[in-house]
């Protein structure tokens, strides 16, 4: 049975691919052939890609990235498509699952979204579910650092917390583009933002939102 992370994986993929090596992407300073490159070293190179949370390790990161960028685009896209090594733990369907629904979602919606002529997905119901699952559980730590409270809302009511703190922004939205909102996408993502101005624009603005 197909997964959501596998879905999003293929999808991802062919997304990269149709746009080609040296399109924009919503990662600041990132090119596809860049963000094509990470997800490759966060899959088969656990000894670097510990860099993205260890600062002592982010020199190593960032070399063996660009060793991968350096190699032919469509080996990078094959590599996507074929996943994680034989013996890695990204090869069990719960690890899979935990760990790459959201990456790929929100990484094919950086390729998507950077084109001039974008349009949002038709998310199934389900699917929608799984991503406020995993916005629920990783909500307090994606909004640590910003300088507003924070609540998210679904359209169906459903709430979770980002951020205590007083002035209070309220985001509602789908759960697909609360987790885009919540990951730092704030310009791209379609939510409707309620508060006081000031705390709205400095929620917009801030580099603090996400992992």
């Amino acid at each position: 049975m197909s997964t959501f992370a596998k879905r999003e994986r293929l999808l991802l993929a062919d997304l990269l691919e149709t746009a080609g090596p040296d399109a924009p992407t919503l990662c600041e300073g990132w090119r596809t052939r860049d963000l094509a490159a990470h997800v490759v070293v966060r899959e088969r190179r656990p000894d670097a890609a510990g860099g993205a949370l260890i600062k002592p390790l982010a020199s190593r990161l960032h070399r063996v990235r660009e060793e991968y960028g350096a190699k032919p685009y469509g080996e990078l896209l094959q590599l996507i498509r074929t996943g994680p090594p034989r013996f890695s733990p990204f090869q069990l369907k719960q690890v899979d699952e935990a760990a790459n629904t959201v990456e790929f979602y929100v990484h094919a919606e950086d390729v998507r979204r950077a084109q001039p002529d974008w349009s949002p997905r038709e998310l199934d119901p389900v699917f929608q579910d799984a991503l406020w699952s995993r916005l629920e559980r990783a909500a307090r730590l994606m909004g640590r650092g910003i300088p507003t409270g924070l609540v998210l809302r679904r359209p169906n009511g459903q709430t979770t917390v980002a951020h205590r703190g007083t002035p209070v922004v309220t985001a509602t939205g789908e759960p697909s583009e609360l987790l885009l909102f919540a990951y730092g996408r704030q310009g791209a993502a379609k939510v409707e933002l309620e508060g006081e101005h000031d705390a709205i624009a400095k929620l917009r603005e801030t580099k603090r939102l996400g992992i």
